[in-house]
């Protein structure tokens, strides 16, 4: 993960079951649909974002926070025998799953996003198992890494420093993760399998004060550590999977497995990177290409895009910042222009402002193409006040670095479509309220998963049993 997202996924039903024939499922929701937004809570929240997801860059906003950002993407997953539910927050741009447990130092009680937080016991659980140091577990958590100073009687332990300066600290567990499995066309059943996880045991600064508070974080990034990794290595699914965020009601889809439709163009993902980065050729405003600088694509870095649906604003190198806000602003010369929370470009506008600016067109390899409209990028703070989405990055990083970071103002929306067996990565428009089909591939059944969101307090099991009524991730499970 990069910054953290802006949306929340409302709840996740994954699935497990024998190699070869899963079908899973997540539903989810925007946290803080019809609460008021505020302009530094989506900066503060981005920055909190960019620790987790950026080791290079740090993109720290300042600002004063407040808890009603525009969301983050949770899940609501089983662990452990017998199996509580537990809300973690999707991560695209993270890896290692953890939850907060029992005896956790600095542990958030409470959440302003009306879920109940829980801490996971390894004592309650029949199946929790610790992992030693000395485990071959414990260092494939690693990347493989030897773990400096192991002993065989010593817990796997891990650490997490975010760019705002909280951490995560505790120690790996093995146990039971019960999710959905899809078995038909918008049908699921509970099923679990073995995970190894980070147990927490203390918490500092944001993650254990934010108001929007999570009992932890589910990853999928690209680490031996993230849960699409160990599923992978078990040969439970193939590294393969999809999101499709909707930013008028919330929720959407996330899928585990090959999508055969819609059909997804793609481009191709940077190898040996942290992250999901692409390479940015170009960008258009209206039919006008930018007269962007000589060399400033032609070092890899600068050409890299990382692709984080767990951001909420889109960040470019000033090299590319400032033209663009030139021709977006140009098209209406007569705005006056204020300055919020001594970041954010805003102006009062009265019509439609698809109307009255232009698209941004951002062009990939493969002639892959990325539209913006002037709704998405452009975004309310009141009904007559309008802020534009689109940030400089060289100015928001302590040490003056620039990236091109694309979060949810520019993939929302659109169906996002992650291959990392041929490592690619693509999207379409797409309406997040409609349905996919996914192909298993042992069987070459192909399902239909529809949208769904969590909408009550329900069990992971009954929640399974109401999908058609909820706004849902689907993940595929396939050998």
């Amino acid at each position: 993960m990069v910054l953290r997202q802006e949306l929340l996924v409302g709840f996740i039903l994954l699935s497990f079951c024998l190699p070869g024939s899963c079908n899973l499922v997540f539903e989810v929701q925007h946290k803080f649909k019809g609460r008021e937004k505020t302009l530094n809570e989506l900066r503060s929240h981005d920055v909190r974002r960019h620790g987790r997801l950026l080791s290079i860059v740090d993109l720290e906003l300042g600002g004063n926070g407040q808890p009603a950002e525009t969301g983050l993407f949770f899940a609501r997953i089983g662990l452990g025998t017998p199996p509580n539910d537990y809300y973690v927050q999707v991560d695209t741009g993270s890896d290692v799953l953890w939850v907060n447990c029992m005896g956790c130092s600095n542990c958030p009680e409470k959440s302003d996003i009306d879920v109940e937080l829980r801490l996971f016991d390894p004592k309650g659980s029949s199946t929790a198992k610790f992992i030693t140091c000395d485990q071959s577990s414990c260092s494939a958590m690693y990347g493989g890494s030897t773990i400096r100073d192991c002993k065989p009687d010593m817990l796997c332990r891990y650490t997490i420093i975010y760019g705002d300066g909280s951490a995560t600290t505790g120690d790996f567990v093995k146990d039971y993760i019960h999710l959905q499995q899809v078995v038909g066309n918008h049908q699921t059943t509970v099923t679990n399998g073995s995970i190894e996880f980070g147990c927490a045991t203390k918490q500092s600064g944001e993650l254990g004060t934010a108001s929007e508070a999570l009992d932890g974080i589910i990853g999928f990034g690209q680490a031996n550590s993230s849960i699409i990794s160990q599923l992978a290595a078990s040969g439970k699914v193939k590294k393969i999977f999809a999101h499709c965020l909707d930013s008028v009601s919330g929720g959407g889809i996330f899928a585990i497995g090959d999508v055969v439709e819609p059909t997804v163009k793609t481009t191709p993902v940077i190898p040996h990177q942290v992250h999901y980065n692409v390479v940015l050729n170009g960008v258009k405003v209206g039919e006008t290409t930018l007269d962007l600088p000589v060399g400033l694509f032609e070092t890899e870095y600068r050409r890299e895009a990382i692709i984080d649906s767990g951001t909420t604003l889109a960040y470019l190198p000033g090299h590319i910042y400032h033209p663009l806000m030139q021709k977006i602003l140009g098209a209406q010369p007569g705005l006056k222009l204020r300055t919020v929370d001594h970041q954010f470009t805003c102006f009062k506008y009265d019509e439609n402002v698809d109307d009255g600016f232009p698209l941004v067109t951002l062009l990939f390899v493969e002639s892959l193409t990325l539209i913006v409209y002037p709704h998405e990028y452009l975004f309310q703070i009141r009904d007559d006040m309008w802020c534009v989405g689109w940030q400089n990055s060289g100015t928001q990083s302590r040490d003056g670095r620039e990236v091109t970071l694309l979060g949810d103002l520019v993939l929302q929306n659109k169906l996002i479509y992650y291959n990392l067996e041929n490592q690619t990565l693509g999207w379409i428009e797409y309406n997040c309220t409609s349905g996919i089909k996914l192909r298993e591939e042992k069987s070459g059944k192909v399902y239909t998963v529809g949208a769904h969101r969590l909408s009550s307090p329900a069990s992971i099991i009954e929640i399974g049993r109401l999908l058609p009524l909820l706004l849902a991730f689907t993940l595929f499970f396939i050998q």
